[in-house]
């Protein structure tokens, strides 16, 4: 009897999703005669046995598509009143699912390593725009985030040397800066400012002074969770996510005005916000994601269950729940200070 197989993604959406799971259902469908299901919106469907059917019909051209076809929510699978390992464990009876295919970030990863512990049969794809999972050397979406702020880039420098103005640019990075980092890279920043780096008010402003004293209009990207070092925590007006954890957002807002007042010099913010997220995917995002879902359809086929998929150099590779939640992957000081030295 062919072997029946789940797949949620949880947490935020993200390039290549779509990709993942059309990558898992060809070669398990093709080369196992494995079965697929999803579950809808997340860990709500696994709770609630909420599935739509999985074939070669459903995810053909799926790879371009952006966000994720079975929806996805914040909704946790210890939550009252019907989660819970027991009740899951009823409904993967009732369905016929062998096993959970679990894609999302650290969040997931700990949930997935909970019911692993609780007897559920569960397996992982690492997922974040951040960049910022220990056990893989690139996550999927990154890519396609690291695209977007570098076209933004592109984009606010001509209205900034049009009006000689400081443009500020803010992207998505709660505890690491690597979007920051290679967006602003690309994009010719100059200064880029990181979670992992506190950066004075005064150092900033001469980075700015300095490229307009030589006829340039500063561009400035600023990680959401940057902090000046008198700040105590990452900025936050929006209240609490689904996760207890601070809304990030509008550093740049409070970076721009500082800036203009102490150099005299015209500066204007922009929050890229979810921008980064959605769209389609970009080529090696696509490629990533499809090798990622192939090697799950392997991973569920060897019943290693606790096990993630991930990226080393140009191979995928096998870990662990407990690898991916180990501390967060962040901007080493020595990659940063290769490039601060030409900020300015």
């Amino acid at each position: 009897m062919a072997k029946r197989f789940g797949i949620l993604t949880a947490g935020g959406d993200c390039p290549g999703l779509n990709a993942v799971i059309r990558g898992a259902v060809l070669k398990g469908e093709t080369v196992y005669g494995q079965e697929f299901v999803g579950f809808r919106d997340g860990w709500y469907g696994l709770v609630y046995g909420d599935i739509i059917d999985l074939d070669r019909s459903v995810v053909r051209g799926l790879s371009n598509q952006g966000g994720t076809i079975l929806g996805t929510s914040r909704f946790g699978p210890y939550s009252e009143p019907d989660g819970g390992p027991e009740n899951i464990k009823k409904v993967l009876k009732n369905l016929g699912i062998d096993g959970v295919i679990a894609i999302g970030g650290e969040g997931t990863a700990a949930a997935s390593k909970r019911l692993l512990e609780d007897g559920i049969p569960i397996v992982g794809v690492p997922k974040t725009i951040d960049n910022d999972i220990n056990a893989t050397d690139y996550t999927f979406g990154f890519n396609t985030a690291v695209e977007i702020a570098t076209e933004a880039i592109d984009r606010l420098r001509t209205t900034g040397n049009s009006h000689k103005r400081c443009m500020v640019l803010e992207v998505m990075g709660r505890h690491a800066g690597w979007i920051a980092l290679h967006s602003g890279i690309a994009g010719g920043a100059h200064a880029i400012l990181i979670p992992e780096q506190p950066e004075s008010i005064n150092q900033i402003c001469a980075w700015v002074t300095s490229v307009k004293n030589r006829g340039r209009a500063p561009m400035v990207v600023v990680a959401e969770g940057f902090k000046l070092p008198e700040m105590a925590e990452a900025h936050s007006t929006k209240g609490l996510d689904g996760f207890n954890r601070p809304r990030l957002g509008g550093i740049a807002e409070v970076l721009a005005p500082m800036i203009e007042e102490r150099t005299g010099i015209e500066a204007r913010a922009t929050v890229l916000g979810h921008i980064q997220r959605g769209g389609v995917p970009t080529a090696f995002d696509r490629v990533l994601a499809t090798r990622l879902g192939m090697a799950t359809a392997d991973l569920v086929a060897d019943k290693k269950w606790g096990h993630m998929v991930a990226l080393r150099g140009t191979d995928i590779v096998r870990t662990t729940f407990d690898e991916a939640l180990a501390d967060p992957k962040q901007v080493p000081l020595d990659q940063y200070q290769e490039i601060r030295v030409i900020f300015g």
